[in-house]
């Protein structure tokens, strides 16, 4: 019955199989969620190495390909590397910073050294993750949650106004556009009828992108002058191989690993009512960690699970692994057709960010609900709230990261969710196990 395609709720079952026509729009919703975001990165760290623009329309080719393939290797393991969940794959903003340092000191080819080396050591820390998995606990995950959840407020934002670094961020231009998504979003969620309700972040873009074309605001340039077809070119910039590098890297990759640690217990939390596996997040680490060495292989920053993608599950609870294939599918024909990554470049950052506000604050929410059903005990209390305190209110000043060395102020100083994870796995490790019995004690005495 489960696994009947003309039945509506498969797209809300992990394995059901459910026909392409009814596939392919859940899974292009999460590819528009996330395709100026997997984008940005690249251009940004391109841009401190002073690479061409050729080199760096070669490198998002690539990052599309390799996000695509990561998806599928999450949803469809080959054999301990992905986590059988329907996880999106991307290039994370984790790195930029680093890698801009990097790059200017050694290159881009120095960068690609690094990755490389992370990448491995990354998916072998996954590989043996039931040695060391049991100090991230449910109270712990839960903290990490909700501080991927409010580290993501800020990108929503940024995008609702048009982009920090655009002009005219925060113009009437950009209110009414993101005003009019989000709104598109709600009233969609509302009227539609079954399954159709958990389309409405892809007819949110569709409304404010028709309405971006109508105010004269979407920017065609990208399209012309474009290949029809583009193939990936293996090790198009050679690595090199510095220990400095190396080794901020590697810290920077483990903090990549709590991110992801998070995302794929909100993922099971929000999307599938349960607790995530041991299998399932060592699954999801080995993954990012051997398809960001493969990625640099190719030219390409480290991929990681996105967040934005987890907070859109949380929102429609479609879990559905084929629909999610079907988005994979479209990002690597973005890569090897340059015309239909060009066409989805396109999508303002004001409409982008009208749809994805509202599935931000669904991750902060799933993240409230796990440390709910870990219980309000005096430790678990500690534990949040000293972790999110320090871990959101210190990188927002970063100057307090001063007085320690660059590699510390590189990992931790603007990184909320490294701290907030430090300090939780500190104070876990640290407070006493009944604490409650001593309190109850002390009152007696």
């Amino acid at each position: 019955m489960k696994n009947n395609t003309n039945n509506n709720d498969a797209i809300y079952l992990l394995d059901a199989k459910i026909s392409v026509a009814k596939a392919i729009p859940f899974g292009l919703q999460h590819i528009l969620a996330m395709f100026v975001a997997n984008i940005a990165p690249i251009m940004i760290v391109a841009n401190a190495c002073g690479l061409g623009t050729e080199n760096t329309a070669m490198i998002i080719q690539c990052a599309m390909i390799i996000a695509g393939i990561g998806t599928l290797i999450q949803l469809f393991p080959i054999w301990k590397i992905g986590s059988r969940l329907p996880i999106v794959m991307g290039i994370s903003f984790t790195f930029v910073s680093l890698a801009c340092v990097i790059g200017g000191k050694y290159g881009y080819g120095g960068i690609m050294g690094a990755v490389l080396v992370g990448g491995l050591i990354e998916g072998c820390l996954g590989l043996l993750a039931k040695y060391w998995i049991k100090i991230v606990s449910p109270i712990v995950a839960a903290t990490v949650v909700t501080a991927i959840g409010f580290s993501l407020l800020s990108v929503g934002a940024d995008s609702f106004g048009g982009g920090s670094d655009m002009e005219g961020f925060g113009s009437a231009t950009n209110w009414i556009l993101g005003l009019v998504t989000l709104v598109a979003c709600i009233l969609f969620n509302i009227f539609a009828k079954s399954f159709y309700k958990q389309l409405s972040v892809l007819f949110g873009l569709v409304v404010g992108y028709i309405l971006a074309c109508i105010m004269g605001v979407v920017d065609f340039s990208a399209i012309s002058n474009i290949n029809i077809i583009a193939l990936p070119r293996l090790l198009p910039f050679k690595p090199e191989f510095h220990i400095d590098a190396i080794i901020a890297f590697v810290l920077v990759f483990l903090v990549s690993a709590t991110e992801t640690i998070g995302d794929t217990s909100a993922l099971t939390s929000s999307g599938l009512g349960r607790d995530v596996t041991q299998k399932e997040t060592a699954g999801s680490i080995v993954c990012d960690g051997f398809v960001s060495a493969i990625s640099a292989l190719f030219g390409c920053m480290p991929i990681t699970s996105f967040s934005q993608n987890v907070g859109l599950v949380a929102m429609t609870k479609v879990v559905n692994r084929f629909a999610i294939a079907s988005g994979a599918i479209i990002m690597i024909l973005a890569g090897i057709f340059p015309v239909i990554g060009a066409i989805l470049s396109t999508l303002p950052s004001a409409v982008l960010g009208g749809c994805t506000i509202m599935m931000f604050g669904t991750i902060v929410a799933s993240g409230a609900q796990m440390i709910s059903k870990c219980g309000f005990s005096q430790r678990n209390i500690t534990i949040v709230a000293l972790s999110l305190a320090v871990g959101l209110g210190f990188t927002q000043k970063p100057m307090l990261f001063d007085i320690f060395p660059q590699i510390i102020r590189t990992v931790f100083a603007e990184n909320c969710v490294a701290v907030v994870f430090f300090m939780a796995i500190i104070l876990n490790l640290l407070l006493p196990k009944n604490m409650e019995n001593d309190v109850e004690t002390n009152k007696v005495n």
